[in-house]
């Protein structure tokens, strides 16, 4: 009985020990997670939890990409949007090229009336601003220049019109060695209307500016013509293409005459699509005569609601001039003017 007991004592110590053993794991595993404050019984809302360090970066590489991921968005957008507004839909298509032809002159002549006409065509693709590059730019490089121009497609010419070149003694020179086979427009104009002209968009610009009398004389009492005035010295035409023929043949040269432009535009765009190499599909369909501006303007297109006529920078009033100026002008442009007759072979009627 004794002897019972005593094992019946040996049999529950055992128990009891592993039972113990068991409360320790658990006391432990209970203060480890305490001390880790994974043991916390108040309830916190899921947003006011702290993240764990794993967590942490998880959510930042999820913000940095959400953010790069936005950035990129809006970079794109700007891009595409700046492209759509500055491209045709064509220009999806083809390739830039540098330009096959120049207008290169001149200033108050008629280049920008000319550029318009010819953009009716549908075998040319132009440069809307002046890019000036071979009198201003040229130090940006010609891959520059290049990217300025439209896309074309095969068959079509790029073409771009600054008229400052004309008189930029550099420009013959850099046209040359961008490409000798470039085809070179000079719009054309009365030296004397062409400099009042010019001094009147000047003059819009700047109302505090001296008579026209006070800017054409160096000496008013002896008619000594100021040919450092710009105004003047564009129109001495004959001195300026004899730095172009430095480098170009005289048949990659056309003159445009700037008056024929206005009085019969449709004759003039004969010769200027035939000089390109284009077909005649500018005609006198696409012109009639503003009596309000004093030139022509483009018909409506099919589908536009109106004509296309130059801005109101173009044909403005002049203002009035002594006639005895205007005479003393035309006198010192008349032996330029007949020596520019000959070496175009082209008589313009400025007498």
């Amino acid at each position: 009985m004794g002897c019972w007991a005593t094992r019946c004592n040996l049999h529950l110590k055992a128990p009891s020990r592993v039972s113990v053993f068991f409360t320790m794991i658990i006391l432990v595993t209970y203060v480890f997670y305490c001390l880790t404050g994974y043991c916390d019984l108040t309830l916190i809302p899921l947003h006011e939890r702290r993240p764990t360090l794993p967590q942490l970066h998880q959510d930042r590489n999820a913000s940095n990409q959400r953010a790069f991921l936005a950035r990129v968005t809006a970079e794109e957008t700007r891009r595409l949007s700046g492209d759509i507004s500055n491209l045709s839909v064509s220009d999806s298509f083809g390739s830039k090229e540098f330009p096959q032809a120049v207008i290169i002159g001149v200033k108050k002549g008629g280049t920008r009336a000319l550029l318009e006409f010819l953009r009716v065509h549908p075998d040319v693709r132009a440069v809307g601003a002046e890019p000036h590059f071979f009198d201003r730019f040229y130090d940006k490089g010609l891959e520059w220049y290049r990217n300025l121009m439209p896309r074309t497609l095969e068959g079509q010419i790029t073409m771009e019109k600054t008229p400052s070149y004309f008189v930029t003694r550099e420009a013959p020179q850099r046209i040359f060695h961008m490409n000798r086979n470039t085809k070179l427009i000079v719009v054309v104009r009365d030296p004397v209307t062409r400099a009042v002209s010019d001094y009147t968009q000047t003059l819009s610009k700047n109302p505090g500016l001296p008579s026209f009398q006070n800017l054409v004389f160096k000496n008013s009492s002896k008619g000594l013509i100021d040919t450092s005035w710009s105004a003047v010295r564009i129109g001495i035409y004959s001195k300026h293409l004899e730095n172009w023929l430095r480098y170009f043949p005289l048949s990659r040269l056309l003159f445009v005459s700037g008056e024929r432009l206005v009085t019969d535009p449709a004759s003039e765009m004969e010769r200027v699509q035939d000089f390109l190499g284009l077909k005649r599909l500018v005609t006198s369909k696409h012109f009639y005569f503003n009596q309000t501006k004093g030139f022509p303007c483009l018909k409506k297109p099919e589908g536009s609601s109106r004509p296309r006529c130059l801005g109101k920078s173009k044909g403005r009033a002049h203002p009035h001039i002594p006639s005895d100026v205007l005479y003393k002008l035309r006198d010192f442009y008349r032996p330029f003017n007949l020596k520019f007759y000959q070496m175009t072979g082209q008589d313009f009627g400025w007498e």
